[in-house]
């Protein structure tokens, strides 16, 4: 059995300490390959303070992508997330079309909208996720979209994209969505991609969408340091966990192991474009 952690954010200096054990475990564990997520408005929380006392967002790209091309099982996405959507300016965006040019860079993201925490202001959240979806389209990239409690003018906006012929491919990372939305982002073309938040007993809807999202579809992930699934609630979350997650999957599914991991394997390369690598 082989498996793709489709989003981990393993430069999180949560990681700093036992990074290389972590990338052990999860290659012993089965997990082939995994994609490391970068922002170039990333908070430094512990770094250094403007005059205004506000936190300066010097991005983690360049930490990203020094872990991803040391490794050739590491790819990397980059793009601006919703949270840090107020430190959008011309140099964020030139540093993201930057970074979309190395060849170990597969996606355009995380980027959408997020109306449960509110950190940047939902017009400009959706202005940004516009841009992004733009760079994403006119570059022929798939995207990676973070969606919480936005689902409606998400849904929206890709569908006005839909229907201009403007829309890219890309993934529903951390889908916790229904199964009715789900529909519709599968019939916009895109692929859902579940977390740990599906072996969670308060989750029945997703329980639904795992047994009903078209196999060809399908992906798993971590979004590690987050979301880390049962039996390992609490615990600081790691690629090597995935596979607790793809084993509620494929329980609810009804589905042997090896066939399903084979199915989504072949599901994450295709659309980071990795099928002949």
């Amino acid at each position: 059995m082989r498996l793709f952690d489709t989003h981990c954010h393993i430069a999180d200096p949560r990681f700093d300490e036992d990074r290389d054990e972590v990338i052990r475990r999860f290659l012993d564990a089965g997990v082939a390959r995994a994609l490391v997520v970068a922002d170039p408005r990333e908070p430094i929380y512990d770094g250094p303070e403007d005059e205004g006392g506000k936190l300066v967002c010097v991005g983690n790209e360049e930490k990203v992508f020094s872990i991803v091309e040391a490794h050739d099982f590491l790819y990397g996405a980059i793009g601006v997330h919703p949270h840090n959507a107020s430190g959008w300016d011309g140099e964020a965006e030139a540093i993201v079309s930057r970074y979309l040019e190395k060849p170990k860079c597969r996606l355009l993201g995380e980027i959408g909208l997020d109306y449960h925490y509110d950190l940047s202001p939902r017009d400009v959240q959706r202005e940004v996720f516009d841009r992004q979806l733009d760079m994403a389209f006119d570059r022929g990239v798939p995207v990676q979209l973070h969606i919480r409690e936005a689902h409606g003018d998400c849904l929206d906006m890709l569908r006005a994209r839909a229907a201009a012929g403007r829309m890219p491919a890309g993934i529903m990372h951390c889908y916790t969505g229904s199964w009715e939305s789900a529909k519709i982002y599968l019939d916009l073309g895109l692929y859902i991609s579940l977390s740990g938040a599906v072996t969670f007993k308060n989750a029945p809807k997703l329980s639904e969408v795992a047994q009903k999202v078209p196999a060809d579809r399908l992906l798993v992930e971590t979004d590690c340091p987050y979301m880390a699934p049962v039996p390992l609630r609490g615990r600081r979350n790691e690629p090597a966990f995935v596979v607790h997650t793809f084993t509620k999957v494929a329980e609810l599914r009804g589905e042997g192991p090896d066939p399903l991991s084979e199915q989504l394997w072949a599901n994450a390369n295709r659309i980071m474009g990795l099928e002949n690598e």
